[in-house]
């Protein structure tokens, strides 16, 4: 993703430029929820955010490149992992931490959105995967962690064990579209610990 995050308007600069790049992806983020990202227009931005429309196609270039820029933006302010010291607590504190994006009103309608544009659009695809591997990678440490403390088998997958619990909450939310609650999260973090605890995240030997 490091090409993705050299696109115009993903630098982070200071002064009005910040503020312009604030008020642009808030008013993205409006579009995304209300309409969609097919929905999503240039213009519409513009006016939203009270920017100027070649300010925005200058520095943007297009609907995907201001995704691109939110995604980036939305990873940078989430939080870091917990850290309770316990492989249990922690598992289950990502598990609400997922469930709580995908069901807030905004946050979740703005994955959602991203997540159909990139069933036609690259550069969404690319967002997507590199907002979601750095959120894997963060929290993939509390395995880490565990692994050291003994709680979980030497050679654990982090990432596969974090993949693992959110599987089942975002196949809930985007294929079946059945609820997606705290106590779906729990189960998933819960049956997720006990293969871990098994060894069913340790690679197979090649």
């Amino acid at each position: 993703m490091e090409q993705e995050s050299r696109l115009a308007g993903t630098v982070r600069p200071g002064g009005r430029t910040a503020r312009v790049r604030a008020a642009v992806l808030e008013a993205t983020r409006d579009e995304l929820v209300e309409h969609g990202f097919h929905g999503l227009t240039m213009d519409q931005v513009a006016a939203r955010a009270g920017v100027g429309k070649t300010t925005v196609y200058r520095r943007w270039g297009s609907r995907a490149g201001l995704v691109t820029d939110l995604m980036i933006e939305l990873a940078e302010q989430s939080s870091p992992h917990a850290d309770t010291g316990s492989i249990e607590d922690d598992l289950l504190a990502n598990a609400m931490a997922v469930v709580g994006a995908v069901t807030d009103h905004r946050l979740g309608a703005t994955f959602q959105a991203v997540i159909a544009a990139g069933t036609s659009d690259a550069q969404a695809v690319q967002a997507l995967r590199a907002f979601y591997l750095r959120r894997i990678e963060e929290w993939a440490k509390v395995v880490d962690l565990a692994v050291k403390r003994g709680e979980l088998p030497e050679g654990t997958d982090g990432m596969e064990v974090i993949r693992a619990i959110s599987a089942p909450l975002y196949y809930r939310l985007l294929v079946t579209k059945e609820p997606v609650d705290q106590g779906v999260a729990r189960s998933a973090a819960l049956r997720t610990l006990a293969a871990a605890r098994a060894g069913a995240f340790v690679p197979l030997p090649a």
